[in-house]
């Protein structure tokens, strides 16, 4: 699959996985709602089968030169099907319209387009989400799954 790049002020979105800072992202993670104690190991493999959005910011003051600053992911078949997941911006960066450009980002990558569905899970982004056409479900008696709630948690 080809990078994809993106680039706004002295930000960057790149597609390129190697570019992830894995300790970043699990750090994230790992004190989420979501995925509270999530392994490192099961960070590593999700990334590695999944489309990954990685966002830079340009730090000319020292290395490396690009530092992550955000994250998701995407699940899919690439013809019918796609489930958004692991999206973040850290904390220190927020409130610069970031979340935005990396949904605008998602939703143009060249391999997500024509899917019949485009799913998620959110606890309190909602209102981002909507701007990008998610709703709730028309018919949640439809939907299933089989879930394990902290399923991550250290066991006592």
């Amino acid at each position: 699959m080809q990078t994809e790049f993106f680039t706004k002020d002295n930000y960057t979105i790149s597609t390129d996985k190697s570019k992830l800072d894995v300790p970043v992202i699990h750090g994230f993670l790992s004190t989420s709602y979501w995925a509270e104690e999530i392994p490192v190991e099961i960070v590593k493999k999700s990334i590695e089968h999944s489309l990954c959005f990685g966002l830079y910011k340009e730090n000319k003051q020292s290395l490396p030169a690009l530092r992550q600053v955000g994250f998701a992911r995407v699940i899919s078949d690439y013809a019918t099907f796609a489930y958004l997941a692991d999206v973040f911006i850290l904390e220190e960066e927020r409130g610069k319209g970031l979340s935005k450009w990396l949904m605008d980002c998602i939703l143009q990558h060249k391999q997500l387009q024509g899917l019949r569905n485009f799913c998620l899970l959110t606890r309190d982004a909602h209102s981002l989400y909507a701007q990008y056409g998610f709703e709730n479900l028309a018919k949640p008696q439809n939907f299933m799954a089989k879930k394990k709630d902290n399923f991550y948690k250290k066991k006592i």
